[in-house]
């Protein structure tokens, strides 16, 4: 047995289950001491040129003895190092991977007209599906086959357009409560469309939304979008102490573009357009998008289906291991088969 299989066999009987995921029990613990030291010396980053020649933070993992590669989109107000631990897991079961942080997030460019760190903006949504286009042009390419993708929230509805629109690239994808309708706090729809129509002609598209605060610390657990507290503390303790982490909250403009995304993702006809083998999974207790958005959309696609999680508030892969561990083997079983 190599020395890396000998490290991977001891971590897995101490630490984490047999996918590589972390139990709870010691998470921030083995977190910090052995997955992220481990997930270094395997890293490389890169920056992609994106649209409009945009500098994007990009980072590739190549596993020892890859059986394919898995693409990372995240969400609104994310960074791929949230995404540590799935990353760990893809390593451990033969997958590279490619995360990025998408423009307006992480280490990605900003605009420098919006000096407030925290606040999230965006001119055209489709921006963003020109900058994934572009991390698999010039990163993707060189990578094992099959490509697969995977998705979150705002990642998820990145992730529908560039799959309606671009085929062949990718062999399977799995979208994580997908934002194929935001959920505005409420508003419905038009209101919300009218809202961000005001603000626009009155010169406050990059200005925060009213129901929006700037992002002040410490997240309170209990009205997070997750329903793990351990992985919640582990992430929510390296966004305190690193400021390109802290988005928390959109722009005028960045709402406009979330209704419009939603818009042409339904649109008609383009659903149907995607041709590769979909799992789309809805959170049960979801309060950042349209539930009944994700289930017209499921309903459309060619080869797919749609799968609700019970116990998971938004953010699905910061539930606890109960139910993280059992989601998480699905979405590899589905990728293997």
């Amino acid at each position: 047995m190599r020395n890396e299989e000998l490290e991977v066999s001891a971590m897995s009987d101490a630490r984490f289950n047999p996918d590589g995921l972390v139990l709870s029990g010691h998470y921030t613990e083995t977190m910090n001491e052995i997955v992220l030291p481990w997930l270094a010396a395997r890293r490389t980053d890169a920056t992609v040129e994106g649209k409009d020649g945009r500098p994007l933070f990009c980072c590739r993992f190549d596993a020892e003895t890859p059986r394919g590669t898995v693409v990372i989109v995240h969400g609104f107000t994310e960074n791929a190092d949230k995404y540590a631990e799935l990353i760990h897991s893809l390593l451990r079961c033969g997958y590279s991977v490619i995360a990025y942080d998408q423009r307006g997030h992480g280490r990605s460019w900003r605009d420098p007209a919006i000096t407030d760190i925290s606040l999230t903006h965006v001119d055209r949504f489709v921006e963003y599906v020109d900058d994934l286009k572009s991390v698999c042009d010039a990163v993707l390419k060189a990578m094992p086959r099959p490509w697969l993708l995977f998705a979150h929230s705002m990642g998820g509805a990145v992730s529908s357009l560039f799959l309606e629109n671009n085929a062949g690239v990718f062999e399977k994808a799995a979208l994580c409560a997908p934002m194929i309708a935001p959920n505005l706090g409420g508003l419905p729809p038009v209101a919300g469309k009218l809202m961000c129509a005001t603000a626009k002609r009155l010169g406050g598209d990059k200005k925060r939304v009213l129901f929006s605060r700037p992002y002040a610390g410490a997240e309170n657990f209990e009205t997070s979008c997750a329903t793990g507290r351990e992985r919640f503390e582990w992430y929510d303790a390296l966004r305190v102490r690193t400021p390109e982490f802290q988005n928390n909250g959109p722009t005028y403009g960045w709402t406009w573009e979330a209704i419009w995304a939603s818009k042409a993702v339904l649109a008609p006809g383009t659903v149907e357009r995607i041709d590769i083998p979909m799992w789309l999974f809805t959170a049960e207790d979801d309060n950042s998008v349209m539930p009944d958005a994700q289930k017209a959309f499921a309903a459309r696609l060619r080869d797919g289906k749609r799968t609700l999680v019970p116990g998971s508030k938004h953010e699905i892969y910061r539930s606890p291991d109960a139910v993280l561990f059992g989601w998480w083997r699905g979405i590899l079983d589905f990728w293997k088969a």
